[in-house]
């Protein structure tokens, strides 16, 4: 092949449409361009990828970067310096911000704000309220946005949307899928008084099992009589992955690293609050199910809920303290671990980080390693054995709750529409982060 390409990867296992396998991989002007034996092709940059496996980009399509308002939190530029340093080359983030994400000016301001000031590329929700339900047929389908994404429990403001008739007009008006977090607001209040002051182990007491079954049961009804897609985030409970499986024509399934990793009451004894998050990390047995769902299909993706919140505001007595933990630098490396370990194929990771969210949410020409799609790449070490510690975070609160966890498994390499942005856990270039489009939702040209 006589053509120059920007740059080669030579000997790499590569896991795409065809399976896992050995092959070369060439990119040309930030795309995918050829796959196959190319070891006479010639490229500006010639990398020797022999031991290493490259996978579709990683898009990570739950964080919380916290900006504007709270930016002591976490901002877009530290976010997303913390994915990329993680492999992860895409993310969704959450409207909960300071002022929350609800109009075309919030959300203008937020792409503005990350547009190659982003280390990898990204798109906004933008929060489902009750007093911007006329206008979400335009606000879903605004550039930069990832889409509605609606607070049935567990919020602040006019994000929450409890009550069953402003759920129903919400769905009404949607027609890409939306996002729901999905617990009872009605149970959590009437189940206060089970919280334990200074003992963060009554979190999945209050904010039991029930209360997440109850808001989903009650959303994918309405779905189903309304003819609409929801989209379920961080399920957490054994019973409400179980009930899922049989909304699949209506419902899709996200699960959680930390809810597949972590587990009460261990999680509490050992991290205290650093462990509370919203819904809760429950028993071994929830987790069993949660796994069951993730082997048997019903999980559809992987989302990390990064939610960093200071040492101060985690050290608050019970329940003062914020829920929330960090996520989006641990995705990979946790997740590769639980490969190693045999619990889901390297196959079905992608699958999950890579495929469904394309899938799902209709994301155009990423997802794949495919000729024609953007080379997001995230290049892995399946054989190297690291551990994960605080100083290695670089979320602006600087902890992670795998402190000292040992993993196998290990993220080398982030390119970004063909962009080297990290490589050997160091930054290698300017930002240049862009908005992602949506095939639901492209914008005319000019």
């Amino acid at each position: 092949m006589s053509a120059a390409f920007d740059t080669l990867f030579l000997g790499a296992e590569i896991v795409n449409h065809d399976g896992r396998a050995p092959r070369d991989l060439a990119l040309k002007d930030g795309k995918i361009a050829a796959i196959g034996d190319l070891r006479n092709a010639k490229a500006a940059e010639v990398i020797d990828a022999k031991g290493l496996t490259i996978l579709p980009g990683v898009i990570d399509t739950q964080v919380h970067f916290r900006e504007p308002g709270l930016t002591h939190k976490e901002d877009l530029e530290s976010g997303s310096r913390a994915a990329v340093l993680g492999g992860v080359t895409g993310v969704f983030e959450m409207p909960n911000t300071n002022p929350n994400t609800v109009s075309r000016e919030t959300l203008a301001a937020k792409v503005a704000a990350g547009h190659h000031r982003m280390h990898c590329d990204f798109a906004f929700f933008v929060g489902g309220t009750a007093e911007n339900i006329e206008e979400i047929p335009e606000l879903e389908k605004l550039p930069g946005a990832a889409g509605i994404k609606v607070f049935i429990g567990s919020s602040t403001g006019n994000l929450l949307v409890e009550d069953d008739e402003n759920l129903a007009k919400i769905l009404k008006r949607i027609t890409r899928r939306a996002s729901f977090h999905c617990e009872d607001e009605m149970r959590l209040r009437s189940r206060m008084d089970l919280r334990v002051p200074n003992d963060p182990s009554s979190h999945p007491v209050w904010r039991d099992a029930e209360a997440a079954l109850l808001a989903t049961k009650r959303l994918t009804t309405l779905a189903r009589r309304l003819g609409k897609r929801v989209h379920v985030l961080h399920v957490s409970a054994g019973n409400e992955m179980e009930y899922l499986a049989t909304q699949k024509d209506v419902a899709s399934v996200e699960v959680t690293p930390h809810h597949l990793t972590l587990f009460a009451p261990d999680c509490y004894e050992r991290l205290g609050t650093y462990a509370q998050m919203n819904p809760p990390v429950r028993d071994i047995e929830h987790q069993k199910l949660l796994w069951w769902g993730v082997n048997q299909g019903v999980a559809d993706i992987l989302g990390s809920d990064h939610a960093p919140h200071t040492h101060e505001e985690k050290h608050h007595a019970y329940p003062a303290s914020h829920s929330g933990m960090t996520g989006v630098q641990t995705l990979v490396p946790c997740m590769l671990d639980h490969v190693n370990a045999g619990r889901l194929t390297l196959e079905r990771f992608v699958d999950m980080t890579s495929h469904g969210p394309a899938r799902l949410f209709n994301i155009a020409a990423k997802g794949r390693i495919a000729v024609g799609y953007d080379a997001d790449l995230t290049i892995v070490d399946m054989k190297r054995r690291e551990t994960i510690t605080n100083k290695w975070i670089a979320s602006k609160p600087g902890w992670t709750p795998y402190d000292g966890v040992s993993v196998m498994g290990w993220p080398v390499g982030t390119f970004v529409r063909g962009k080297k942005v990290m490589w050997q856990g160091e930054l290698t270039g300017p930002s240049s982060g862009e908005a992602i489009r949506f095939a639901d939702a492209l914008q005319p040209e000019g």
